[in-house]
Parts: structure tokens; sequence; C-alpha cells
């Protein structure tokens, strides 16, 4: 499932230059809409894999390391998640 959101984050930042030059509303629509399913999906995913790997990890200080990187990692996928719904939300509310 991993492998499927990066590539679906690698087509949502090339439709998202494409539009920077066609500037189009319904493709910027699609690209928000698009933007939520693929960083809630993403979201999931690494939630689930930091669950695994703190199974499996046997230190403290591995787990600490592990702390850090998944909580940067959550709340970068948050902050994108939450860009994307604002910017569904104003594209809404402005047609």
């Amino acid at each position: 499932m991993g492998a499927f959101m990066m590539m679906g984050l690698l087509g949502l930042i090339i439709a998202s230059v494409v539009n920077m030059f066609l500037i189009s509303s319904m493709l910027q629509w699609m690209v928000s809409i698009g933007g939520v399913v693929i960083f809630t999906g993403l979201t999931a995913y690494q939630v689930q894999t930091i669950k695994e790997t703190y199974a499996e990890s046997a230190g403290a200080e591995a787990n600490d390391k592990l702390a850090v990187w998944g909580a940067l990692t959550l709340y970068l996928s948050f902050i994108n998640l939450f860009q994307f719904i604002l910017e569904l939300t104003g594209t809404m509310r402005r047609n």
C-alpha cells in the first residue's frame, strides 16, 4: 500500500505542476480530493509501519529515535492533509 501511495504522491506533484501552467479550477479540485485521499492512506500506512517497527525494536535508544522519526512523518502528513482539506473547502466556498 505504501508504494501505491508514494506513486500517487508523485502523480499529485506532477498534476500540481501542470496546474500551475493551466490554471484550471477543475484540475485544482481534483488535486485537492486526490491529496486528501492520498494523505489519508499515507497516514494510515505510516501508523502501521511505526507500530510494526516499534514491536520489532529491541532497545530504548532505538525506540526513542523511532518515536521522533514517527512523530515527524505523521506531523508532515497531518499538515499536508489539513492543507488539502482547507484548499478543498476554500474552493467550494468560492463557487
